[in-house]
């Protein structure tokens, strides 16, 4: 079970996500802009995990994801963008983040295994083959 934070302006596909990823055992805090992400995070604490949409009104998930890796509290949160949008320039810089990058409609499937590679801890040098 992981705190994923989830910012999407669409109200049925950020409903969707949140039951989606309570069914999973996840604890979800939800928000509808960047800025309100930035709130509910300054009131809940960080969280393990964020899934961020690309193209919302005002601050796009790409650059909530720039602001959040500014901070370190934050700095090695894993992410995950959802989008529409399949320009390899919006690919490309969100993978330049270290993000999974997953087009829409989301196939529940894959945001699962993907979430599940992200909350994966990376294998320390001690620890690699």
């Amino acid at each position: 079970m992981a705190r994923v934070l989830v910012v999407e302006d669409d109200p049925d596909i950020r409903m969707l996500l949140d039951v989606r990823l309570r069914q999973m055992g996840h604890l979800v805090l939800a928000a509808e802009s960047a800025e309100q992400a930035l709130d509910l995070l300054a009131e809940k604490g960080p969280p393990e995990l964020a899934v961020l949409d690309v193209l919302m009104p005002g601050t796009s998930g790409l650059e909530l994801l720039t602001q959040l890796r500014a901070d370190p509290v934050h700095a090695a949160l894993p992410a995950i963008f959802l989008s529409g949008r399949v320009e390899q320039d919006d690919i490309a810089a969100g993978r330049a983040l270290g993000a999974t990058y997953l087009t829409k409609p989301v196939v529940m499937n894959a945001l699962g295994a993907a979430i599940e590679r992200a909350l994966r801890p990376e294998p320390t040098a001690a620890g690699a083959w």
